[in-house]
């Protein structure tokens, strides 16, 4: 609500009274034709002390009196562009143009919606907990059973009761503070229990033992043929050197000891061909072994009859017999000694038979489609691929003995 103005509020002056109310105040102003003072504009008059104009000053002399003075309205429509002083209203604003343009304001509504929003305010505020009687421990027995009941109580709660922090966090969503025993629960809930440490060791065995089990694959089908190539290269080197250079070989060679090569021109196999058909001497060396007396017995190629028998690898180790299944009747085979050249003519093929089966090494080896001595050649190796279940036998039947002073055989040109 607008106060009056302080002309008319005044009651030295009488007031609307004094005048003859507002409209001859206003109406004898604009025939006088004096100017209506400023406030901020003091005219020094004074008074004595204890007068009904003023107030005397504390040591009885006079006090000078401010008249005020007010500057002419110039129409009635120039007191709306009046910018009074704001003042302070009942909500705790100050009033504007605006709030001067629009009705008064019913002093006794705001009192009461203030009220209201006091009362909601303070409602809404959180009652703090008494502190637990009996001391630190009893208030530690409190806060557990607090905590440990707290969950259940919110859950329970209706859709329509108010929703408190996240569980664990003060009202600002901080950590809340915890007790010792709590801590400690907490630190014990968040080790891995023994069935999580025996899966992650058991997942850990596991990965280990794949990685190992593809290095070994990886060695067995990929560096072992490499190291076994390189290995019979260096033995077939050293065989025509030492033949080049005269040196002949003794009548009976030691186990692991070089003393042939095998061509098999079909498959581009060039290989040496040594003593006994021991694993780690011969056959994983990429060599191709010949049954000695160790073994089993067999003859050699310049014996004039009998079956020169020799085991090679199918998979890994340089894999001299993997594609021996591809050969076909009358395909050459040719053994390369110091002296001579003795080649030989594919046979027959026994695709499957038993390791045990050692009658494929006789002198006539039964299934071989050979019926009467002469000079043959059995080739043997294991099967299926990557396995050694069974084994897999190539014959062959010698049909031409060329000395190495006459060149090589047309197997060997072609």
């Amino acid at each position: 609500m607008t106060a009056l103005r302080p002309e008319r509020e005044s009651a030295p002056y009488g007031g609307e009274a004094a005048y003859g109310g507002a409209e001859a105040f206003e109406a004898e102003a604009f025939q006088s034709g004096e100017p209506f003072g400023d406030p901020a504009e003091p005219q020094a008059w004074t008074v004595q002390q204890g007068s009904q104009y003023g107030q005397g000053d504390w040591f009885g002399q006079q006090q000078p009196y401010t008249e005020p003075s007010f500057e002419p309205y110039q129409s009635y429509t120039s007191y709306e562009t009046y910018e009074p002083r704001p003042r302070p209203t009942a909500e705790g604003l100050y009033e504007t143009d605006s709030a001067l343009q629009h009705p008064p304001i019913d002093e006794e509504t705001v009192a009461l919606r203030v009220e209201e929003a006091r009362r909601l305010a303070a409602a809404a505020e959180p009652i703090p907990a008494p502190p637990a009687p009996g001391g630190r421990a009893a208030r530690r027995k409190a806060a557990r059973r607090h905590g440990r009941h707290g969950g259940s109580q919110g859950a329970h709660a209706g859709p329509g009761a108010a929703q408190g922090p996240a569980e664990g966090l003060g009202e600002d969503g901080q950590s809340a503070p915890r007790s010792r025993v709590e801590a400690r629960r907490a630190a014990r809930a968040r080790k891995p229990s023994a069935g999580v440490i025996a899966s992650r060791v058991i997942g850990e065995v596991f990965i280990t033992t794949g990685v190992v089990m593809l290095l070994f694959v990886t060695y067995q089908l990929w560096w072992s043929n490499i190291r076994a190539h390189q290995q019979a290269g260096r033995e077939a080197t050293s065989l025509q050197e030492e033949w080049k250079s005269g040196k002949r070989a003794p009548g009976a060679f030691e186990p692991g000891q070089g003393f042939a090569i095998l061509h098999i021109p079909k498959l581009d196999v060039v290989v040496p061909i040594a003593e006994g058909i021991s694993k780690s001497k011969v056959l994983d060396r990429g060599m191709v072994g010949h049954y000695d007396e160790n073994s089993i017995k067999t003859a050699m190629p310049e014996d004039k009859t009998g079956n020169f028998g020799i085991a090679g690898h199918r998979n890994t180790h340089g894999e001299p017999f993997r594609y021996i299944n591809r050969l076909k009747p009358g395909d050459p085979i040719v053994v390369e000694t110091q002296d001579k050249y003795y080649v030989y003519d594919m046979a027959s093929i026994l695709p499957v038979t038993p390791p045990s089966n050692v009658s494929v090494l006789q002198p006539v080896p039964p299934g071989s489609g050979f019926t009467q001595p002469g000079r043959y050649i059995t080739l043997t190796t294991c099967t299926p691929e990557f396995t050694s279940k069974y084994r897999m036998i190539v014959w062959g039947k010698m049909v031409e003995e060329r000395p190495r002073s006459e060149g090589k055989p047309d197997a060997l040109v072609q």
